[in-house]
């Protein structure tokens, strides 16, 4: 199923998507969920409810209900998650960002994957995503995929983690550059440079959607990978091209780390981290490497950031500047 969190009469609203319409969730049953959230809650049972519908739906009933998808105002899927944490698992990433810094890969990549805090209460979902003055010093996009969380629990094993997973979304971790790299001289990590937005949507996705594209894990790997093509457009050109299945630390493992000594909520989101050639700062150390007069490429005030990945829809922000 594809369920999206949108805005009418100032109301935040549940909806379930079938055939590019929103059928709002309390229209549908008033003892539906009303919140992603209240429905993660429930774990896969939760969703049992809704697949009727859906099927029943798909049979022509409640037609009077839809709202034509591109005329609602989406919001993130998940507004209001409980935390949110971004991993770092493409080693092409990874690697290339190192050689266009003149540094060779880091062999701790291989011995476990490493996340990091970001802020949950800065989420945004397609549309206008704001930055001040000093957000668009270098100001980028960086193209991945986030899980979600639907069942409480602790110290999890990779093997089991896979049931965790109630759903996927399309991440923008939007990036303030000069911001990260000052703040990164010190050692504590990226902060300042992600806290102000991250932009996930347009649909929270269910497991089931993707059965048809399941992978198995890189050799010496534990859990599902699967192959979902992923892409970023700026103002219509293609920049970035990479697979979900590129993955070397798959969520399964990842949730085996952020689990351990602490418990996990329905609703904690956690991003893949950036696919090989999906950022700018990537792709210009990349241009540079190869071409001294190679001219950088930053996102400007009215840039259209364009992600699409199979099966989980295509996200669109405009990048605005704000003085407050």
């Amino acid at each position: 199923m594809k369920i999206v969190t949108y805005r009418e009469n100032q109301a935040e609203k549940l909806g379930l998507v079938v055939k590019h319409k929103i059928y709002p969730c309390l229209s549908l049953d008033p003892n539906l969920p009303s919140s992603l959230l209240e429905l993660l809650k429930q774990g896969d049972e939760g969703l049992d409810p809704l697949k009727l519908y859906q099927e029943r739906i798909e049979l022509g009933e409640f037609q009077e209900l839809g709202i034509l998808l591109e005329e609602a105002e989406l919001l993130a899927p998940l507004p209001n998650p409980p935390s949110f944490r971004d991993a770092y698992a493409f080693r092409q990433h990874v690697a290339t960002s190192r050689a266009n810094r003149g540094l060779e890969m880091i062999p701790e990549f291989d011995q476990f994957p490493v996340f990091y805090f970001s802020n949950h209460q800065a989420i945004q979902g397609p549309g206008k995503v704001y930055g001040m003055p000093r957000h668009f010093e270098h100001l980028d996009f960086e193209l991945e995929v986030a899980i979600v969380i639907n069942k409480t629990g602790r110290n999890i094993k990779a093997s089991e983690a896979d049931e965790y997973i109630g759903g996927f979304m399309i991440l923008n971790d939007v990036s303030a550059r000069t911001l990260q790299m000052e703040e990164m001289k010190l050692n504590l990590g990226p902060a300042k440079g992600k806290d102000f937005t991250s932009a996930f949507g347009p649909y929270f996705v269910t497991k089931d959607e993707l059965i048809g594209f399941l992978r198995d894990p890189k050799e010496g790997h534990v859990g599902n990978t699967y192959n979902l093509n992923m892409t970023c457009k700026v103002n219509g050109t293609l920049l970035s091209a990479g697979n979900l299945s590129d993955m070397d630390w798959t969520f399964a493992e990842i949730i085996e780390r952020v689990s351990y000594g602490v418990t996990l909520y329905p609703g904690d989101i956690i991003g893949s981290g950036t696919v090989g050639t999906g950022c700018l700062l990537e792709l210009n150390g990349t241009g540079k490497r190869s071409n001294p007069d190679y001219q950088e490429q930053w996102l400007n005030p009215g840039d259209i950031v364009e992600m699409e990945v199979t099966g989980l829809g295509v996200l669109i922000n405009e990048m605005v500047l704000t003085e407050e």
